[in-house]
């Protein structure tokens, strides 16, 4: 199965393409909680929760930010705003 187009939205994407998709930038899923994943660049780290209606991502404090800041993206965005917005960090 491949990807959807990046302009299309989040939900028409099969989960299984979504974590494929977010393992292929870097995230690493959790073992237990199977809807949780982790990121770590450079500058920040992040955990992301593939929510109900939502994308949550909560950036902890790094060498960019020192709290943490928790933003959510729903679904209806297209997978490239929320590559954009998502893994451009804080």
């Amino acid at each position: 199965m491949t990807l959807p187009p990046p302009e299309t939205p989040l939900y028409n994407h099969p989960l299984p393409e979504i974590e494929k998709w977010l393992s292929d930038l870097g995230c690493q899923q959790d073992k237990e909680n199977l809807h949780c994943w982790t990121i770590e660049r450079s500058t920040w780290k992040a955990q992301l929760s593939l929510e109900i209606e939502e994308l949550t991502v909560c950036y902890l404090p790094s060498t960019q930010t020192d709290e943490e800041i928790t933003r959510t993206f729903k679904y209806s965005l297209s997978r490239q705003d929320l590559e954009d917005a998502v893994f451009d960090g804080p």
